[in-house]
């Protein structure tokens, strides 16, 4: 008979933020999707619910039913990473594995037959629910039953785990779980309790007429998997499979160019075999094991799958040469993960695009493996209110060309950003990336500089950087910015202050410091 395992990391986000910060675990929990006021609350702990606090709610609200909430973001890119590592993690004990795209930290299991290579059901599943705690350090709960809905609805309520022998008994359970316990949207939820639905039974037990246009497509869907009307098969995941390559070396070797040339042989064999099997590279893995006991860990990406062997040469080549070796290097192992290639027909009339992108693509994969991984950001707009809230910095994955020529960089919302050696952030509009309109750049440091306080009498003028700046000669301001009240009370009052050698300085004072703080300068 066919059975199904769901595995649940209960409010998974919220995991990965204790996981973050584990000093939180003692209080109610919650997150939020933005780190503002208005922000709506995503998912809770069970502290937090205690407090009648539930998904749908605003920080605010929630605020003000618990005084020692603590609040957080989690990213969606970070939520995928996550997920896709999970799933590697529990192919180990099957090889279907779905995650589900509407519930993070939800997964179905093909369980079929896997009594038979464990003592039972419950032996599996604690060895499963083991390996998350160890390796992942989240915890899960797991049901073995028949159906996709009712292991997914048990799932929410059992208690680290559960077994069902027969249907019957897994459909009796699942009609008792409580709608609370899923994600639906606050209205939803409101309106099905004005209605006396607090159960699936409850839930079922409507009339099928009139339920998708009043509540919508995913409640309907939700209530079609209920009644067992809708029977959605297991869609698992492929596997990445990793292929590996070990070299011992006779003599412990420090000349990079010598140690290239064996990285070479291994990679051409790894690549030989990618080309047999129709992948192409995505992943390598570079572990260099020293004379002294030590061990180096290096992972490369190119910008595209490739089975060019000269061009991930040069990424591993830039990547070593910026490493300092301790000792002489005495073992080496490669592991690549390939990804099935798709052979296009190129199309005659396809226009091409002014810029290269696969070539800056290829540039930006070549700095990530001279500088790290990180050493390529791009700017995201936020919501936030203060300077330092007003963007956050994303790792960026590649470029991609223009889609029309008549598109303006407005339309494409279009900004460039870096980072210079005094640690500034530098922000250009989109006008500022037209030639010849000489706009001013206003350059934001990372963490605010303190500047020397001001004194009451100035017989010298204000010498806000020094001598070597002369006096302040005209301050434009103050602009007040206040709030913060529901994480730490700020009142902050800017000025662009204008010295004596031409330098524009972006300042603000700090009413609750009472000091004086460099926020940025203009360029």
């Amino acid at each position: 008979m066919y059975r199904m395992a769901c595995v649940d990391l209960p409010a998974f986000p919220l995991q990965l933020l204790l996981r973050r910060y584990p000093e939180w675990r003692d209080y109610p929990v919650v997150v939020v999707d933005s780190d503002k006021p208005q922000g709506r609350i995503l998912w809770v702990n069970e502290k937090a619910r205690s407090f009648c606090i539930v998904p749908g709610l605003r920080y605010t609200a929630a605020l003000s039913l618990c005084a020692t909430l603590r609040a957080g973001e989690v990213s969606e890119l970070e939520i995928e990473r996550e997920t896709a590592s999970i799933s590697q993690n529990l192919q180990h004990f099957s090889p279907d594995v779905e995650p589900s795209c509407s519930d993070p930290g939800v997964f179905w299991l093909n369980a079929t037959g896997l009594e038979r290579l464990y003592e039972s059901f419950e032996g599996w599943a604690q060895r499963l629910q083991l390996l998350l705690r160890q390796r992942e350090r989240l915890e899960s709960k797991v049901v073995v039953g028949f159906s996709r809905f009712a292991t997914w609805a048990l799932a929410k309520v059992c208690r680290g785990l559960a077994v069902f022998a027969t249907q019957s008994q897994e459909y009796e359970a699942a009609l008792r779980v409580p709608l609370e316990r899923f994600a639906f949207d606050a209205k939803v939820r409101d309106s099905l309790a004005k209605l006396g639905v607090h159960t699936v039974g409850d839930f079922v037990a409507l009339p099928a007429d009139g339920i998708e246009k009043r509540f919508g497509n995913e409640v309907w869907r939700i209530y079609l998997e209920a009644r067992g009307d809708l029977k959605t098969p297991l869609e698992p995941c492929a596997p990445q499979l990793r292929r590996r390559r070990k070299i011992h070396l006779d003599y412990s070797e420090n000349d990079l160019i010598r140690l290239m040339v064996v990285i070479d042989d291994l990679l051409q064999s790894l690549v030989i075999e990618l080309r047999g099997r129709d992948e192409a590279l995505t992943i390598l893995q570079v572990e260099l094991f020293f004379e002294g006991g030590e061990k180096r860990r290096e992972q490369l990406c190119p910008a595209a799958p490739t089975i060019d062997t000269e061009q991930i040469s040069e990424l591993i080549y830039l990547r070593l040469s910026s490493c300092k070796f301790p000792d002489g290097v005495t073992d080496l192992v490669l592991t690549v993960e390939g990804v099935r290639t798709q052979r296009q027909q190129k199309d005659l009339f396809t226009p091409k695009p002014l810029r290269d992108t696969a070539a800056a693509n290829r540039a930006l994969a070549r700095i990530r493996a001279e500088f790290g991984e990180q050493a390529v950001v791009r700017g995201r707009l936020c919501g936030g209110h203060l300077p330092e809230a007003l963007f956050v910095w994303e790792r960026l994955e590649g470029v991609v060309p223009i889609v029309s020529s008549k598109e303006t960089l407005e339309d494409q919302e279009v900004r460039s950003g870096g980072v210079d050696s005094a640690g500034a952030r530098v922000l250009l509009s989109p006008n500022d990336l037209q030639p010849g309109t000489g706009v001013l750049v206003r350059r934001i440091y990372s963490q605010p500089l303190l500047l020397p306080a001001r004194p009451r009498h100035e017989p010298d003028g204000w010498m806000l950087r020094g001598l070597e700046h002369g006096p302040v000669v005209r301050v434009l301001g103050p602009y007040t910015i206040s709030g913060g009240w529901w994480r730490k009370a700020l009142q902050r009052e800017y000025h662009f202050a204008e010295t004596q050698s031409g330098n524009l300085l972006w300042v603000y004072y700090d009413r609750l410091r009472r000091r004086w703080f460099l926020q940025g300068k203009v360029e």
